[in-house]
């Protein structure tokens, strides 16, 4: 296929923090908000005057000194995050909106605060506790956190704007970034898909780490390009799988189970478009605030919403994708000393393979890693063992 237009520039964005975009924002006096967690809402940090930015650490691979602080034995992800900040890779930051997600990630919090990290004299760290449940209940709840977490903390220091209409406009721009993935990532779909799981995985993480509204353009351009790209007459691929687990800071990790014969049809993992990438629906009458809190409650499949009923409700989306994107199998993968992640990925893959209480089973391949792309010869040896089960499972099928 023919090289897509801005995938070069895509790529150069990802290359660090603290890129093109984000500088010209920042120039332009714009407060950049970080965020770190798939329960924050988006429309609230991308709001006039405000841009958000997802925390990565491209390029992270020797954390030593967040490994002082935080031991050897916890998440590579939040120790990463923390050894950029000590290098200096977030110092235009304004504010950090966190979760109460997990205890690593909530030390990697405190110390950009409790070591000053951020040359930013107004610069604070504020997290939401967001419920382990869902219902009605429970949505009041987090619009509450929302509130006296988010909005209160940002109108005080940095007199953002957070009226009705304000959080309406920034909801419908939020649902047009929302359309245009949805759209570009329902492509993969096809028997012969025009996009690549890598090329996807690009796009989706630049619409998380770069100014939407300087993004946008390139955006909408990027889909209309793929409308009329045109997919080679044989695919590539030899199978179609569906990428599970942790996030994936690093779409070189997409491009090497790709490289090894396995089309990645489906991102359900942590910050993946599934889910992720839902429009949001505020129903007549309704708050938007009241609106914000039940989507990203009712949406998020994160694993740490615990109980039965929703481990249950994970294993049963997790199929209906597989099923819905053409997925022969899954790799279900989760960084390194990730407790949520770890405990769900055995769960999960263990019914999956055996079809308990669903109407067939699917093969699953099971992944531990770090949070930076390493031991990639061991990765490759065990993507394409997968990818060759699959293979011989096809011909069994048609014998």
């Amino acid at each position: 296929m023919r090289d897509l237009k801005h995938l070069i520039y895509f790529e150069n964005l990802l290359q660090e923090a603290n890129n093109e975009l984000v500088k010209q924002a920042v120039a332009e006096g714009k407060k950049a908000l970080a965020y770190n967690c798939s329960y924050i809402p988006e429309p609230l940090l991308d709001i006039e005057g405000c841009f958000g930015i997802r925390l990565r650490a491209p390029g992270c691979t020797n954390p030593d000194l967040a490994t002082y602080y935080m031991t050897n034995r916890s998440c590579p992800y939040s120790k990463s995050v923390l050894e950029r900040a000590f290098e200096g890779g977030y110092n235009f930051l304004s504010a950090l909106i966190g979760q109460e997600c997990c205890t690593t990630m909530n030390r990697m919090e405190q110390y950009f605060e409790y070591c000053k990290i951020i040359p930013n004299e107004k610069f604070f760290v504020t997290c939401i506790d967001m419920p382990v449940k869902k219902g009605e209940w429970y949505a009041g709840y987090f619009r509450r956190q929302i509130e006296q977490k988010v909005i209160a903390p940002l109108s005080k220091v940095y007199g953002i704007d957070f009226s009705e209409e304000k959080i309406l406009e920034a909801i419908e721009r939020h649902n047009e970034l929302c359309r245009i993935i949805t759209e570009i990532g329902d492509m993969r779909k096809a028997d012969n898909p025009v996009i690549t799981g890598y090329e996807f995985h690009v796009i989706q993480l630049v619409s998380q780490t770069c100014p939407k509204y300087l993004i946008m353009d390139k955006l909408r351009e990027t889909l209309e390009e793929l409308k009329e790209r045109k997919p080679d007459a044989k695919s590539p691929y030899r199978t179609r799988v569906m990428l599970v687990g942790s996030e994936i800071d690093d779409p070189e990790f997409t491009k090497l189970i790709e490289m090894c014969g396995a089309y990645v049809c489906a991102d359900r993992y942590c910050f993946g478009s599934l889910p992720g990438r839902e429009q949001i629906t505020v129903k007549e009458g309704q708050h938007p605030l009241d609106a914000l809190a039940e989507h990203y409650m009712m949406t998020n499949e994160c694993p740490r919403t615990m109980g039965t009923e929703s481990i249950l409700s994970r294993r049963n989306y997790m199929y209906d994708l597989a099923k819905e994107y053409k997925a022969e199998g899954i790799i279900l993968q989760n960084m390194k000393f990730c407790e949520y992640w770890g405990y769900e990925r055995a769960i999960a893959a263990k019914w999956l393979a055996e079809g308990r209480n669903l109407p067939e089973a699917i093969p699953t391949c099971q992944i531990e890693r770090d949070y930076a792309n390493a031991a990639i010869g061991q990765l490759r040896t065990r993507f394409q063992a997968f990818v060759e089960s699959l293979e011989i499972k096809k011909i069994q099928a048609q014998d």
